[in-house]
């Protein structure tokens, strides 16, 4: 039980860290209404499908009873060669 508690306190500090400076309000900077990331439907799609699809292999493969480089191949494996070759593709057209 001691170990739960630890990865609870960590995950509590860690959404401080990021929570508590959005609520506070600065007195004197002023706000603007911009996004700072404009995220496409596309990409949303691409980091959907980037978590959805290992944990769908995670679920089926069960790599904590069978083979772990199965799954390392066939479930991380194309999300990683297809982030690759995003970032190279976006690369070329810059």
């Amino acid at each position: 039980m001691s170990g739960f508690q630890e990865i609870l306190l960590v995950a509590v500090i860690f959404l401080g860290i990021l929570f508590v400076p959005r609520m506070m309000s600065r007195k004197g900077a002023p706000t603007s209404p911009r996004p700072v990331v404009v995220i496409s439907r596309n990409m949303r799609l691409a980091i959907a499908a980037s978590v959805i699809y290992p944990a769908i292999a995670a679920a089926w493969l069960q790599p904590w009873r069978n083979d772990l480089i199965f799954f390392l191949y066939a479930g991380l494996g194309p999300v990683f060669v297809g982030w690759l070759l995003y970032w190279v593709l976006a690369g070329r057209r810059k």
